[in-house]
């Protein structure tokens, strides 16, 4: 017998959204069967019964499962299961995660997971959408501890229109890629990807999705009226003020103040971990508050910094609250690659490396949006432990750093030139040589520049920057930080990534650690980020390098792109690769033909290409009686000498037809291998035979 369920129903961008309470995953703390056009996913949420011990930070992970059997197909590999979870799967997770870790409650230390089983995808309905709006509804109605609920909405654009939620297709081809979460007040997350839209466009379609989202929170809001579990009692692990008491006895807030107060990074830590000696040494024989000192020394730093910048308008480096810090760019440090920048800002530090490559070498993408099979454009970002002054060893790129190399890649995208401008795959690779904020931000001026240096013509300056946010008790009491560094971060309310050219927002990621930002602050960050984007082109980037270099370095390889007849595609081939691989033996090059009959060509050796495509020219061109031709002699037979002038396309020399004086053997003027001129004086298309001269070419 099937389980009694409840299924609630509400329309959004003229689809249904259903969704199943009780139907399964029952033993789950809270558990969705989401629906919507035909995409179904099974969101969950799952909650450890006790805080995990020794921990001074939430233990919230997020999962979003790609199962291949959504769009019909078996997962390649020996294996034929799915293997460790893709970019996309990372990054949306990333997005899941960023707007509902600051509802759970502060104290919270239970493990918690949140799962999303991606098990039908329709096209015209986006299962990452799904996922974001079914681990927002299971931990709504779920017994687990939550601040909600909030809803997320996603907006594109096609010829300068929004569309709400728009299909598979519609994301990929579309001007915008946003997606913004809310509660029922204010905005949480907005996280984007714009062919340059200016700001005030930007802003419209940030609330756009907004009043969206206030209209799915009312639906979720009835549900949790009807079937949502009371929130289950949890032991809080704030610290007790007793403790905050006893420490500021020991080292007063104006003590604290001077300790926080350098823009060194190395001095500030040195003064925290005197100051953290003396509350060890004082709370000796205190067990109990000795093992909170790490997490009560981080809340009094805190309290310090917000009160330095909010009260007082005074930052911990001295900056003024618009102020950018040091900035410094050079290009060219790296030698023999085809491209390279360095970019600081502060003491943070990232060099970028430009490689190009054939459009062969593009990335191919294998999973549930058949829009996005291949990437051309692949920029890599890496966060060695050494960048910060830490010891750890490297295990590969976690989700942090795929994210962050997935924003510095949207913010270049819109400005590259396209394949039949620019024929080549291009991977950038930010490495961190420094880091004290804003990382992601540096990787994309490193970016712009090193490309420009590597000869890529994109199309116009793309720089990024991230603010910052300290909030009172009140909306109205805020401020707003231009530039922030590692301790604003940490200690702040936001970071407000947004890169751009003069002309628009290219790409937006904003994280909050409070429960949302008014309009006014979105309005103030969105601006404050724009005058500092045009700070940096103009005082840093530009003096450093200003345009795409006319020509690319000398290590890059050469791509040449010809046009052939797509019907032609099959002669350049051959049977089982035959013609094209000779052609490639003999000159050393590289070729990629695809549908469209587009021919690239790629070497380091000019001749070598030049040859190759003359080779490509002679296969799909019909031959001219009375013109001359390069060609190679391949036999020599009693009555003349076999000449290869293409693959497939040999003719015969007679003998008679070698020299102007009586020739008695062929090898008195030719022998196998010579390269000649050749003049085709005949062609008997029926029989299939080429004659040519020695003789008459002028």
């Amino acid at each position: 017998m099937s389980k009694e369920f409840k299924r609630y129903s509400m329309e959004i961008a003229g689809r249904t959204l259903s969704v199943d309470i009780g139907r399964v995953a029952a033993q789950a703390n809270g558990a969705a069967f989401m629906h919507y056009g035909d995409t179904t996913v099974l969101s969950t949420i799952t909650a450890s019964e006790k805080p995990r011990d020794g921990i001074d930070f939430f233990p919230l992970s997020v999962e979003y499962e790609e199962k291949f059997y959504a769009v019909g197909k078996i997962p390649g590999g020996f294996n034929k299961r799915e293997g460790k979870a893709s970019e996309n799967a990372v990054l949306t997770s990333r997005v899941i995660d960023r707007p509902m870790r600051p509802l759970f409650p502060k104290d919270y230390r239970n493990d918690v997971t949140l799962n999303n089983l991606v098990t039908s995808v329709d096209p015209e309905c986006r299962p990452e959408l799904v996922a974001m709006l079914g681990s927002a509804i299971a931990t709504a109605i779920s017994d687990v501890p939550f601040c909600g609920p909030c809803a997320m909405t996603q907006v594109g654009m096609i010829d300068g229109e929004f569309i709400i939620n728009p299909s598979q297709k519609q994301w990929a081809e579309g001007d915008l890629k946003l997606t913004v979460a809310s509660t029922s007040t204010k905005v949480i997350m907005i996280e984007a990807g714009a062919n340059e839209i200016p700001e005030a466009k930007m802003i419209e379609a940030i609330y756009m999705a907004h009043d969206v989202n206030l209209s799915i929170i009312e639906f979720i809001n009835k549900m949790v009226a009807e079937v949502g579990k009371a929130k289950h009692e949890y032991v809080s692990c704030a610290i007790p003020d007793e403790l905050f008491a006893a420490m500021k006895e020991i080292v007063p807030p104006e003590d604290m103040e001077v300790a926080v107060f350098t823009d060194e990074k190395q001095v500030r830590e040195e003064n925290i971990r005197q100051v953290r000696e003396k509350f060890e040494e004082a709370f000796a024989d205190n067990e109990e508050w000795l093992a909170l000192i790490p997490e009560a020394l981080y809340q009094y730093q805190k309290k310090t910094v917000r009160k330095m910048i909010l009260k007082d308008h005074k930052r911990p480096d001295g900056r003024a609250i618009n102020q950018i810090r040091p900035l410094a760019a050079e290009t060219d440090i790296i030698p023999r690659v085809h491209g390279s920048a360095m970019f600081t800002r502060g003491q943070t530090q990232i060099c970028n490396i430009t490689t190009l490559a054939p459009l062969s070498e593009i990335q191919k993408v294998d999973g549930l949006d058949e829009n996005v099979v291949s990437k051309r454009y692949m920029h890599h970002y890496n966060f060695p432990s050494y960048s910060v002054g830490e010891t750890k060893v490297s295990r590969g790129p976690g989700r942090r750093e795929i994210g962050h190399g997935a924003l510095a890649e949207r913010a270049l995208l819109p400005v590259l030139p396209s394949p039949e401008e620019f024929p080549y795959a291009i991977r950038t690779v930010s490495e961190t040589f420094e880091s004290n904020g804003s990382t992601s931000m540096a990787s994309t001026c490193a970016s712009c520049m090193s490309l420009m240096a590597a000869g890529v013509p994109i199309k116009k300056m793309v720089a990024g920057i991230s603010c910052g946010l300290v909030t009172g008790d009140t909306d109205d009491d805020y401020i707003v930080l231009t530039d922030i560094q590692g301790l604003e971060d940490f200690f702040g309310d936001m970071d407000f990534k947004v890169t751009g050219t003069k002309d628009g927002i290219t790409a937006i990621q904003m994280d909050i650690k409070i429960h949302g930002l008014t309009r006014a602050i979105v309005e103030e960050a969105i601006a404050r980020t724009r005058e500092a984007r045009f700070f940096i082109m103009d005082t840093c980037m530009a003096p450093a390098i200003s345009a795409p270099r006319a020509q690319l370095s000398e290590f890059a390889p050469k791509i040449v792109q010809i046009k052939i007849d797509p019907e032609k595609i099959g002669e350049v081939i051959g049977q089982r690769g035959k013609t094209i691989n000779t052609i490639i033996e003999e000159t050393g090059v590289k070729i990629d033909i695809d549908d469209e009959g587009r021919v690239s060509v790629c070497g380091v050796d000019q001749a070598g290409m030049d040859k190759a495509i003359n080779m490509i020219n002679m296969i799909v061109e019909p031959l001219e009686v009375g013109k001359d031709y390069a060609g190679k002699v391949v036999k020599v037979i009693d009555c003349g000498a076999i000449v290869s002038l293409a693959p497939n396309k040999d003719g015969l020399i007679h003998i008679s037809k070698l020299s102007d004086r009586r020739v008695e053997k062929v090898e008195e003027v030719v022998n196998v291998g010579d390269e000649v001129t050749v003049k085709v004086i005949k062609i008997d298309e029926r029989a299939g035979r080429i004659s040519l001269s020695l003789k008459d070419v002028k």
